[in-house]
């Protein structure tokens, strides 16, 4: 199994953590990941994609054609990278006149997309292609008698026609399952389905706005649930989560549940053994007691 690993911005900017843990247990589980050298931003939706559709897409087209050099399909962790990144597919593959403007743009680069290429995210791949018998097998640390609960990223469920591969996508159970073979219990309640709210325009119109809708999920999950950690697999929600968890125990007294929040592949890492200083260092939730218990030291 061979894959490009695509990035994005954020990964290697502000958690390179997740990175290193992706670079360690996909391996040990036979994926082989190939780097897209040359890879630029998604580009992410937002302002970029408004403004100039034709240059959007065609920065699209030329990730999309370095993974097509390599023959590979392109993974990726990132929800909005992955939604972005299957949208543009989706279009230029339907658009023949905005195809032919994207192509004359990539040729002044000495660039071609042939519209081969596969997008796919890490929960996909671990998955369908892994799956959670396989990873059970490699464990040196599992969670038994742990409780979680699990964040799923909203931009691989809808659209569900265009990033869909959890189905159905109104009661998905992929990582759910992956996260139950590293022998934790995965809890249930009312908001599992909700957005984490930390989508770049939600938080850019409205901080305050973004900032209460992640505190109803937070406190849902400390009233209804025993979770010890929230395991993502989203760099939007890793940071999201994390950070409105500070700023909820700034208020004080409402509702605030102070749970480490971990990007699957950092479990992952942490159950087979690797460096917690390499793999899940980066937080401003408290992670060392958790660590500790998952590594029995």
């Amino acid at each position: 199994m061979r894959y490009g690993l695509f990035l994005g911005c954020n990964v290697p900017a502000v958690r390179p953590d997740v990175e290193r843990a992706i670079r360690l247990t996909m391996p040990r589980l036979g994926a082989e990941l190939a780097d897209l050298e040359g890879s630029v931003c998604c580009p992410a939706f937002g302002a970029f994609p408004s403004a100039d559709e034709t240059a959007s897409l065609a920065v699209s087209a030329w990730n999309f054609s370095l993974a097509e050099e390599k023959g590979v399909e392109l993974v990726t962790q990132c929800g909005s990278c992955y939604s972005s990144l299957r949208t543009a597919r989706k279009r230029l593959l339907e658009d023949a006149e905005i195809r032919e403007a994207v192509d004359r743009l990539l040729a002044k680069a000495g660039r071609v997309f042939r519209g081969t290429v596969v997008v796919r995210h890490m929960i996909d791949v671990l998955y369908n292609d892994i799956g959670p018998e396989r990873i059970r097998g490699t464990l040196d640390f599992p969670l038994d008698g742990m409780k979680a609960v699990v964040q799923y990223p909203c931009h691989t469920l809808f659209p569900s026609e265009v990033v869909g591969f959890d189905t159905p996508a109104g009661r998905p159970h992929m990582l759910r399952d992956l996260v139950e073979a590293l022998g934790a219990e995965v809890q249930t309640y009312s908001r599992e389905l909700q957005c984490c709210g930390g989508a770049g325009g939600f938080v850019k119109g409205s901080y305050a706005g973004a900032s209460e809708f992640a505190f109803k999920k937070l406190r849902a999950m400390g009233s209804e649930t025993e979770a010890e950690l929230i395991v993502v697999s989203c760099i939007t929600c890793l940071e999201h989560l994390d950070r409105m968890q500070g700023e909820l125990g700034k208020k004080g007294g409402e509702g605030g549940c102070p749970i480490p929040v971990f990007d699957y592949n950092q479990v992952l890492a942490l159950c087979m053994g690797f460096d917690p200083a390499e793999v899940a260092s980066i937080s401003i939730m408290p992670r060392d007691g958790l660590i500790a218990r998952i590594r029995r030291a």
